[in-house]
């Protein structure tokens, strides 16, 4: 049986653009942007990457279908350049690939950059089922709002939570969302906002309203990695390794079977599972500093917490208005704002968590630095919606 890959592969650096409506830059502007961070950060040269991967989710028209714009716009040079694609978690898929590299020793310096250049093609969402097809493998069924309000009601209906009480605890995660966002120089939205005017904003699909969801932004994210012997050898004194990597794909139980009700994510139960595992983490609200989660929608927040088996089943709601992922809390989460705030071009979300988590790790973030620093982080991309999905959870710590 396989191991895993814990500790075998260190972060030598990272980087990440600022996130917003950027008008400004190109996609090849974006990438350059984080990817001067990552390389400035791990202290190496462009010609010591071995390999590359680039995650870019729906931009087709900026990008196109092959890696050949990353390996152009950094000037890779005759290296593998592979892009993937994997919904939202693409940016997660583009890490595994490069950790992977690392870890079975095909690479010794590897990268991983995602991005997204949506705001200038007019791109509001996720694609709606195409027509008159029996199985539709290009896009997921109906709306985002409506496939996670869907999830809302199956929440609310399994474990006969008031709509009062789920509307109060989702307005409480976009409140802290935004008040995180607000500290973040590179968020996209960075204005504080109260309880009042999420519970009063107009209504999406019931019960999520407005302050629910997160919208989509430009932007690109970086890392590159290495062993943790080169990482050392080229001067790192603290190291933030990879304790686990773990990203499953929905196989159509969820549509099919009678088992699931609706009101969870199961690939995210059988990845987290999997990473705590490999990992060796057995008391996870326990064990882990911080996270950083995919808040698509605030359900998406509250469930997920449930689904990593930090909260009990059924009780996440209510771990939520307590306070526990507060900034202050016992456990933070989207301390820079998550997709809610810091923003969500798409294929390069999972990276931007990582970032995150890598930057407190080591006691780099600034205003919103969680005190003492952490030592464990896990981040969560999800992909697609909660009948159709593909979910990641990477972990990772200080060496």
């Amino acid at each position: 049986m396989a191991t895993g890959i814990r500790d075998r592969v260190a972060i030598l650096g990272m980087g990440c653009a600022r996130f917003g409506e950027r008008w400004d830059a190109g996609a090849e502007q974006l990438m350059v942007e984080a990817y001067s961070e990552a390389l400035a950060d791990a202290g190496i040269g462009t010609p010591q990457i071995e390999a590359a991967w680039l995650s870019v989710a729906f931009d087709a028209i900026n990008i196109g279908p092959s890696g050949i714009p990353l390996a152009t716009a950094l000037r890779l040079k005759d290296i593998g350049v592979t892009k993937v694609e994997n919904y939202c978690a693409s940016g997660t898929e583009a890490f595994r690939g490069a950790v992977y590299a690392v870890a079975a020793g095909a690479a010794d310096i590897a990268l991983a950059l995602g991005v997204e250049k949506l705001k200038d093609t007019g791109y509001a969402g996720l694609p709606v089922r195409s027509r008159g097809t029996t199985l539709d493998m290009i896009g997921v069924s109906g709306s985002a709002p409506g496939n996670f309000a869907q999830l809302a009601a199956a929440y609310s209906a399994e474990h006969r939570v008031q709509r009062a009480d789920l509307k109060r605890a989702m307005a409480h995660v976009s409140v802290k969302s935004h008040a995180n966002g607000a500290k973040n120089p590179k968020a996209h939205l960075r204005k504080p906002i109260d309880l009042d005017t999420v519970l009063n904003a107009p209504i999406i699909a019931e019960p999520l309203g407005l302050y629910d969801c997160c919208g989509v932004s430009d932007g690109a994210a970086c890392a590159i990695v290495t062993t943790p012997e080169i990482a050392r050898a080229l001067g790192k004194r603290e190291l933030v390794t990879v304790k686990a990597l773990q990203v499953v794909a929905s196989n159509g139980w969820e549509s099919q079977a009678s088992e699931w009700n609706g009101s969870y994510l199961h690939t995210t139960r059988v990845a987290a599972t999997r990473a705590y595992a490999e990992a060796g983490i057995t008391r996870p609200r326990e064990q882990l500093s911080l996270l950083e989660v995919h808040d698509c929608f605030s359900i998406t927040e509250l469930v997920t917490m449930e689904d990593l088996y930090i909260s009990e089943v059924g009780r996440g709601w209510t771990d939520v208005l307590d306070g526990t992922f507060d900034a202050d809390g016992a456990l933070p989460c989207q301390l820079d704002g998550g997709l809610k705030c810091f923003g969500h071009p798409i294929g390069a979300s999972g990276l931007r968590m990582l970032y995150e988590n890598y930057l407190q790790l080591l006691g780099r973030a600034g205003p919103r630095q969680r005190r003492p620093a952490p030592t464990l982080g896990l981040s969560h991309n999800l992909g697609g919606m909660p009948t159709q999905s593909v979910s990641a959870v990477a972990i990772i710590g200080l060496a």
